[in-house]
C-alpha cells in the first residue's frame, strides 16, 4: 500500500467518526414515550439519582391562583398630597363668593370631608387593587418604612370621593352649587401602585408554591417492566424526564461530552480498520469495498441517531442486519460479523440500555451471517429474515426472563418491533441492485440473471459462434469445478466464462471452432494479420461488453483469460518461417492484463486445456495429464499466476481437477487385452 492509500483510509476513518458523531444526540434523551393505562413494556426503570416528583402543570397553575388569593399589592401613601389640596381649596374658596351660593360654614365642611377622604386614601385606579372582585380584598400601604395591610373597601376612588362629598348630609340641597365648585380639581390620588414592590411580591408568592408532591431517592424502583403507567407513575417518569434535561442542560462539559464521543467512535473504527489491514488485507486494500463497509454503517448509525433524537418509534425497528447480510453477500463471513459488531458498539452508546440491545442485535446478526452463506435467490432472503427475527426475538425473551420472573409482565411490543424489523430485511432485496451499482459490486442473483441463455450476448453467440458458444459452456463447467475445489466462486467464474469469448461473434470464422470442412480463411492471410484476428476477439469483447453494459467484473474475465500470452501458432510460424529477423512480439501478443484474481487465473487455465484438448490425437490418462501439466506448468513460468493470490496448492487441485473432468468428457477407457488366436 502506497503513503497515498495510507491517508486515504485514514481520512475515511476520521470524516467517518466525525459525521457519526455529529449526527448524535446532544440532550441524552431517554427513548421511551409514556402512555397513562398502558402496561411499560420497556425494562424496570431505577432512579439513577435523587429527584423530585413534579406537579403537572394544571396542577401547579391551580396552586398557583390559590397562593395569589393572598397576594396583596402594595401602594404607596402620600399625606403631604391631601394637605396641598385642602389649602388649595380653601385659598380658591376660602371668602365668600355670592356666584357658588354657600357660606364659609358650607365650605368649611368640605374641607373636612376632603381631609377625611384623604385620610382614609384616595387610590389610582389606573392600577390593579387585587387578584379579583372579591370586597374581602386587601393591599399594603406603604408609609414610610411601614408597610400595613389595609381593606380595599376602606380606600375610594377620586369618583366615590366626589360621589360621597355630593351625598354628605349636611351638603344636602346644595348639590348645584357644591357642581359648580369643580371639585374634581381638588380630589387626586394620595395612594400611588408600587409596580417594583407588588411584582416581587407576586413573585415571591408564585416561588413559594410547590413544584413538587414529593420525592424519589437514589436507587428506588421507578417502575417494573409490564406494570401499568397510572397517573402517579407517570408523574415519576416525566419528572425523572425533567431531572435528566435539567441536568443536561446545567452540564458545563459538553466539549468534554463530545470529546468523549468522538474518542469512542474513532477507536471502534480503528480496531475495525486493523482488522481489515491485517485480516482481510485484500478487501482493505480494494477502496471501493472498504467504501461499501463504511458508507453503510455510518448510513445506520445515523438512522439511529435521528431516531433516538426525535423519540421515533423504536431502535428495535431499524434492520440492522442487512449490513453483515451485505456484506456476506460480497465479502466474507469474517468481514461481516466484525462490521455488524462495531455497527452495534457505535449504536449502543445512544440508548439507555445498551446491554439489552447489543445482546439482540449480536443475536440477530450472527443469525444473518451464518444463514445467508451466498444469495442466489429470494427465498434464501426470507429464510434469512425469518431466522434472524426469531434469533432476536429469542435473545430479546431471554432478557425478559432474566430480569422478570412474571410472565404476567411479558409485553409484545418490542417484538412487534422486531416482526417489522424482519419484515423490511426481506423487503431490501432492491437495495442490493444499488449496492451493486453504487460500489461496483456483483452478487449471485446478478450473476445468476447474467447466465440467462436468452440474454443478448449470449444468444447471438449461439447464433453466430455456436463452437465459440459451446467451448464457453465446457470451459464453465470446468471453471466452476476447480473454484468449488479451491475456495473461490464458481458462480462468478462460471458466468465469466461465459462472456469471455463474445469478442469472436464480430469475426466467428477465423476461429477453428466455428469452421467446417477444412477450410480456413488464415490461408490467405500473414501470420502477423491472423495473429492480429485473433487476438483482437479480446478488444471486440470488450466493447461488446460495452455495448450490454456488463459489469466490471465480467469485462475482466474477457480482458484477462489470455492475459498477455501470445497467439502462440502464429507467432512460432512467423519465427519458424523468418529466423533470422528480429521480430515484434507486440504484434502477437494479447492486450492483458494478466489475471489478478483466484476466480480469472482459473478461467485462463480451463481455457486453455479445454482448447487444447481438443487436438489431441487420442483421450487416454496419460495424454490428458501431460497435456494439463504442460499447459498449467507453462503458464505458471510466464508469470500469469504472479499477480492473484493463487498457491501451488491451488494450481495442484486445478489439474487434478481438469485431468478428472477432461477424463469424464472425452470417455477414457483402459485398453481391452486382444484374445489370442
Amino acid at each position: 500500500m502506497t503513503w497515498r492509500d495510507f491517508v486515504l483510509r485514514a481520512a475515511l476513518v476520521i470524516v467517518t467518526t466525525l459525521v457519526i458523531v455529529w449526527f448524535m444526540p446532544r440532550d441524552r434523551k431517554v427513548s421511551f414515550h409514556i402512555e397513562i393505562d398502558k402496561p411499560w413494556h420497556y425494562n424496570d426503570l431505577t432512579a439513577a439519582f435523587d429527584f423530585f416528583i413534579y406537579k403537572n402543570d394544571s396542577t401547579v397553575q391551580r396552586d398557583i391562583q390559590e397562593a395569589l388569593r393572598n397576594y396583596e399589592p402594595y401602594y404607596i401613601f402620600n399625606k403631604d398630597v391631601g394637605a396641598t389640596q385642602v389649602r388649595r381649596f380653601m385659598q380658591e374658596f376660602g371668602h365668600e363668593q355670592a356666584s357658588y351660593h354657600l357660606n364659609s360654614d358650607y365650605k368649611r365642611i368640605i374641607a373636612n370631608r376632603l381631609n377625611a377622604l384623604y385620610a382614609d386614601g384616595i387610590v389610582d385606579t389606573m392600577e390593579p387593587m387585587g387578584p379579583d372582585e372579591d370586597s374581602t380584598r386587601t393591599f399594603r400601604r406603604v408609609e414610610g418604612k411601614d408597610a400595613i395591610s389595609v381593606a380595599a373597601i376602606t380606600v375610594h376612588t377620586a369618583r366615590e370621593a366626589y360621589e360621597q362629598i355630593l351625598r354628605d348630609p349636611l351638603l344636602v340641597g346644595r348639590v348645584a352649587a357644591l357642581q359648580e365648585l369643580d371639585l374634581n380639581e381638588f380630589i387626586v390620588p394620595n395612594l400611588v401602585f408600587d409596580s417594583i414592590r407588588s411584582k416581587e411580591s407576586r413573585e415571591e408568592i408564585i416561588n413559594s408554591v410547590p413544584k413538587a408532591s414529593g420525592w424519589v431517592q437514589r436507587g428506588e424502583k421507578i417502575i417494573d417492566r409490564g406494570i401499568v403507567v397510572d397517573a402517579q407513575k407517570a408523574l415519576k417518569l416525566e419528572s425523572y424526564l425533567k431531572e435528566l434535561d435539567r441536568r443536561n442542560e446545567m452540564q458545563s462539559s459538553l466539549n468534554i461530552t463530545v470529546l468523549g464521543e468522538l474518542l469512542y467512535v474513532f477507536l471502534i473504527m480503528l480496531a475495525f480498520t486493523i482488522f481489515l489491514s491485517m485480516s482481510r488485507r485484500d478487501y482493505f486494500e480494494r477502496m471501493r469495498s472498504v467504501g461499501m463497509i463504511y458508507a453503510l454503517i455510518v448510513i445506520m448509525a445515523i438512522l439511529a441517531s435521528l431516531l433516538v433524537s426525535h423519540n421515533l418509534l423504536h431502535v428495535y425497528i431499524l434492520p440492522f442486519a442487512i449490513v453483515p447480510i451485505f456484506i456476506r453477500v460480497f465479502m466474507d463471513s469474517r468481514t461481516a460479523f466484525a462490521a455488524h459488531t462495531s455497527l452495534v458498539l457505535i449504536c449502543a452508546c445512544l440508548l439507555l440500555y445498551p446491554l439489552e440491545f447489543i445482546t439482540v442485535q449480536m443475536a440477530a446478526g450472527t443469525a444473518a451471517i451464518f444463514s445467508l452463506r451466498e444469495l442466489s435467490s429470494r427465498s434464501q432472503l426470507f429464510r434469512t429474515a425469518v431466522l434472524t427475527t426469531v434469533a432476536a426475538m429469542l435473545a430479546n425473551f431471554a432478557i425478559f426472563l432474566i430480569h422478570n420472573g412474571d410472565m404476567a409482565r411479558f409485553n409484545t411490543s418490542e417484538y412487534n418491533y422486531l416482526l417489522v424489523c424482519g419484515i423490511i430485511i426481506f423487503c431490501c432485496y432492491p437495495m442490493l441492485y444499488l449496492v451493486e451499482r453504487t460500489f461496483g459490486f456483483i452478487s449471485e442473483i446478478s450473476l445468476i440473471e447474467l447466465s440467462d441463455m436468452n440474454k443478448e450476448a449470449l444468444r447471438q453467440l449461439s447464433e453466430v459462434a455456436p463452437g465459440t458458444f459451446q467451448h464457453s459452456i465446457q470451459v464453465g463447467n470446468l471453471a466452476a469445478e476447480i473454484a468449488r475445489k479451491i475456495g473461490a466462486s464458481a458462480q462468478l467464474v462460471r458466468t465469466g466464462a461465459l462472456y469471455h469469448d463474445i469478442g469472436k461473434s464480430v469475426n466467428p470464422i477465423y476461429f477453428t471452432e466455428n469452421q467446417s470442412g477444412g477450410i480456413s480463411p488464415h490461408d490467405h492471410l500473414t501470420e502477423v494479420e491472423s495473429a492480429q484476428m485473433i487476438v483482437s476477439h479480446v478488444t471486440e469483447g470488450l466493447k461488446l461488453a460495452e455495448k450490454y453494459n456488463l459489469p466490471r467484473q465480467i469485462r475482466d474475465f474477457i480482458a484477462t483469460h489470455h492475459g498477455q500470452g501470445k497467439a502462440k501458432y502464429f507467432y512460432i510460424k512467423y519465427k519458424n518461417a523468418h529466423p533470422d529477423e528480429p521480430i515484434d512480439e507486440l504484434l502477437f501478443t494479447y492486450p492483458g492484463p494478466n489475471p489478478s484474481t483466484k476466480e480469472q487465473a482459473i478461467l485462463m487455465m480451463a481455457d486453455a486445456v479445454e482448447a487444447a484438448s481438443r487436438s489431441l490425437p487420442d483421450y487416454t490418462e496419460q495424454t490428458i495429464r501431460t497435456l494439463v501439466d504442460r499447459i498449467i506448468d507453462g503458464q505458471t513460468a510466464d508469470g500469469f499466476f504472479r499477480d492473484c493470490p493463487v498457491t501451488f496448492r491451488d494450481l495442484q487441485y486445478a489439474k487434478t481437477v481438469l485431468i478428472e473432468k477432461l477424463k469424464t468428457i472425452y470417455h477414457t477407457r483402459i485398453s481391452y487385452p486382444e484374445a489370442n488366436q
